[in-house]
């Protein structure tokens, strides 16, 4: 007869430290879901950035070239040829703040690169083995599932 009780709690022990190492992978499976996420807006964010600096400089040496033209009209050569390349430079720099404004947001998305549903969900899980037994929520969940109190009656 003692056997008995002492095979359902040996039981019940193996199933709870198996169903822990379960949670405990599931969580880590979810941590790297969200850093491989976050990676991936952050790469983004970079590959644009790099794309409106290569626009800033090729902005740059066709406003060095209206420049010289400028320069060269104002010593009184008779053409005015700067003025495409001024027009030319300003719309290669006006795709470089396109780029540069997606590649900032880009990065905002992404950072801090931190797994937050997962610290979250561990919380979770943390607050609900430790706390006492009932049937209330408890950790980050229960602040935004806050029973509602019951009309008193009078």
């Amino acid at each position: 007869m003692t056997e008995q009780p002492t095979s359902d709690l040996g039981r019940a022990v193996t199933e709870v430290t198996e169903k822990a190492q379960l949670l405990v992978r599931e969580e880590i499976e979810l941590a790297k879901a969200e850093m491989t996420d976050k990676a991936i807006k952050l790469a983004k964010g970079a590959a644009f950035g790099i794309v409106a600096g290569v626009f800033a400089v090729f902005a740059l040496i066709y406003l060095g070239h209206a420049l010289a033209w400028a320069i060269n009209d104002l010593l009184g050569v008779e053409t005015a040829l700067w003025a495409g390349f001024l027009i030319t430079g300003v719309l290669i720099l006006l795709l470089g703040a396109i780029a540069g404004l997606i590649a900032v947001r880009f990065v905002k998305k992404g950072s801090p690169p931190k797994p937050a549903m997962a610290i979250e969900e561990a919380q979770l899980i943390r607050g609900t083995l430790t706390s006492p037994p009932g049937d209330h929520a408890v950790g980050p969940i229960a602040a935004r599932q806050a029973p509602t109190p019951a009309p008193k009656e009078g």
